[in-house]
């Protein structure tokens, strides 16, 4: 906070501090000229009267600064924010009360009880002038506004649903700036009792089911979604219905930051494609995490990534003592740095370029800083670069993961948690293999190690570099078409927050060697991503195409999480299950065999044969392809 700005605030404070002594010195003395008015002329000190009245207003002040009370921003208070300055004024006066009866050997009641009353009122009315003055000056602006031919073409015309309290908040923080650009033209909200009645000055001027008659007869420019506590597929109808009829849809943040007092206009955000998964965003509660990450070493491998990215965002949360944003990539560490360092917490932050495959760059790293817990999010992730590259998702998926866990072991962490994908299940393609040999990595060391290992698997996630949001939305800006490889092509998906949620509770979860799955409700077709998209772009199918391109090598129609009869019939976490996986017995020598194939169709076969259990080296029980490169 600048000097300026301190200054301010202290101005503000003293201000406020003398209008609240006045408000009381001015009660106590009109109470007192009331009950008493011969003695007021003739002798004011009876009954220790001055005494009495400081006092009075000094025990409201220290009680008001006890409370917090000079730092609430009255012209956005609330009903609890008066309840508490009634509360503290009632504090002060029964502590008067109690010297006056010590000191005194008697109370002044009456006087007292009239004193409150009216103290009360100048003390509300100090408060509320503030606000009142906020909103006759905003509404001298709006005139002035109004004789403004240009700024008000740059106004949109605004509907709100929902005139409940975050619908209010808006309009209310509408009301208090100037830089937000609406004009609310109504609200819609479905509760009868407030139909035609006038709410914060904007009309409820009809229910959610006159949607398309409203924006068409009140010119609607923007529609913003004000009912952040709605159930997610009542709230998925209400917006598909305003996207059809509006292409500028926003909606406000999550009911907690509502309840927060956080909603403000420029908190509003687009409508994404996140809204229409077509299921509620799993919500895990973490705060189990809190005694393995507070004051705490944690290490982030692939920390520049999209989902190492959010780990580290969402582990800073739990103050750990420090963090190692451990990545291959300088520029992807270096914006990660900068944007934590940004928060300006109490938490040790140490960029550390390394590569997993290179042993002795993790043995140093491991050994200064010993980290209590490892999420390791290194990896290649794209499945037809993998397929042509087999040689290099060996390296770093198989062999870096290998290396992590098992300097994890060595240097004696906790808790290591890998992270691994649903193409890691009877997978067709060379990254999802390697991640399945990974999995079996980590379940052969949780045998024998001290560390508690576990693996988190999931679906594709919304948003991640790599992703078809990114490449659906470049292809939308270019005028299309938008390439789907097929149109049944089906996938589970997430969003960032969601999967980063998992892997960090997994960490609490891990017993040794779990392979734990997330219950992501029904999987989605890439076709129906891609017609959301274009319809949240503001186009039609005819405007902007989709095109089938054809499956790509490796890639399956159907993912999975696990197979058949893999599934733990209870949930050990709410949405959270454990895979009952095989293991690998003969891991080293199967590691040694696939590092003697040299051409990459060899590797790949090789790879998806032992991925799928089809690999016996011994009885040479092999598909026969392999067994003759071998």
């Amino acid at each position: 906070m600048s000097i300026p700005e301190l200054g301010r605030k202290s101005l503000r404070t003293s201000i406020l501090i003398i209008l609240d002594m006045a408000a009381i010195l001015s009660s106590m003395i009109v109470t007192y000229f009331f009950l008493y008015p011969v003695e007021f002329i003739q002798n004011i000190d009876q009954n220790h009267f001055i005494e009495s009245a400081i006092l009075y207003s000094a025990l409201f002040i220290v009680m008001a600064g006890v409370s917090r009370l000079y730092r609430v921003a009255w012209r956005f208070a609330s009903m609890s924010e008066a309840i508490r300055l009634a509360m503290t004024l009632f504090l002060s006066t029964i502590t008067l009360y109690i010297i006056q009866f010590a000191v005194y050997g008697e109370a002044m009641e009456r006087m007292l009880f009239l004193s409150f009353c009216l103290s009360l009122l100048l003390l509300g009315g100090i408060r509320l002038g503030s606000r009142i003055y906020v909103t006759w000056k905003h509404d001298q602006l709006s005139i002035l506004r109004g004789r403004n031919v240009k700024r008000r073409k740059d106004e949109k015309r605004t509907l709100i649903i929902g005139a409940g309290q975050a619908g209010r908040m808006l309009v209310r923080q509408m009301n208090q700036s100037d830089n937000h650009r609406m004009n609310p033209v109504g609200f819609l909200d479905d509760n009868r009792h407030l139909q035609t009645l006038t709410v914060n000055g904007v009309k409820v001027v009809g229910t959610v089911d006159k949607l398309e008659d409203i924006v068409e007869k009140e010119a609607v420019d923007k529609i913003v979604f004000a009912i952040p506590s709605m159930k997610y597929q009542e709230r998925l109808a209400i917006i598909k219905r305003a996207k059809a009829v509006c292409t500028n849809v926003h909606t406000l943040p999550m009911i907690e930051e509502v309840a927060a007092g956080k909603v403000a206009v420029n908190q509003m955000r687009q409508v994404s494609i996140e809204d229409l998964l077509g299921r509620e965003p799993v919500e895990l509660d973490i705060s189990g995490i809190q005694s393995e990450v507070e004051g705490k070493t944690v290490l982030v491998t692939g920390a520049g990534g999209s989902i190492g990215s959010e780990i580290c965002r969402q582990i800073l949360k739990f103050k750990p003592e420090r963090l190692l944003l451990l990545g291959h990539g300088e520029n992807s560490i270096y914006l990660i740095e900068r944007e934590l360092r940004e928060l300006n917490l109490e938490v040790e932050l140490i960029p550390v370029i390394a590569d997993v495959q290179d042993v002795e760059r993790l043995r140093d790293v491991f050994m200064t800083h010993s980290p209590h817990l490892v999420f390791h999010a290194a990896a290649h992730k794209h499945v037809p670069l993998m397929e042509a590259n087999p040689h290099e998702a060996v390296k770093n998926n198989i062999y870096g993961t290998k290396n992590v866990a098992e300097m994890a072991d060595e240097y004696g962490a906790a808790r290591f948690v890998m992270i691994s994908t649903d193409k890691a299940v009877n997978p067709t393609n060379v990254m999802g293999s390697t991640k399945r040999v990974a999995e079996m990595i980590i379940q052969n060391l949780a045998k024998t190690s001290r560390t508690k290992y576990a693996v988190v698997r999931f679906g594709n996630v919304l948003g991640s570099r790599g992703s078809v949001i990114p490449l659906f939305k470049s292809q939308i800006e270019k005028g299309g078409p938008v390439t789907v490889t097929h149109p049944d092509m089906t996938r589970y998906f997430m969003t960032i927050p969601e999967a980063s949620r998992l892997v960090i509770q997994a960490g609490t979860l891990a017993d040794g060697g779990e392979v734990f799955v997330l219950d992501m409700g029904e999987p989605v077709k890439i076709v129906d991503l891609a017609r959301n998209m274009i319809k949240l772009s503001g186009f039609t199918e005819e405007q902007i195409s989709i095109a089938f391109s054809g499956i790509r090598p490796g890639e399956k129609m159907f993912e999975e999480l696990l197979k058949e009869g893999e599934v733990h019939p209870e949930a050990v976490y709410p949405k959270i299950f454990t895979g009952i996986v095989s293991e690998e017995t003969n891991l080293e020598e199967k590691l040694n065999r696939m590092n003697e194939l040299k051409t990459s169709e060899a590797l790949g076969l090789y790879l998806v044969n032992w991925a799928n259990d089809c690999l016996d080296l011994n009885n040479m029980n092999v598909n026969k392809d392999v067994r003759e490169t071998v």
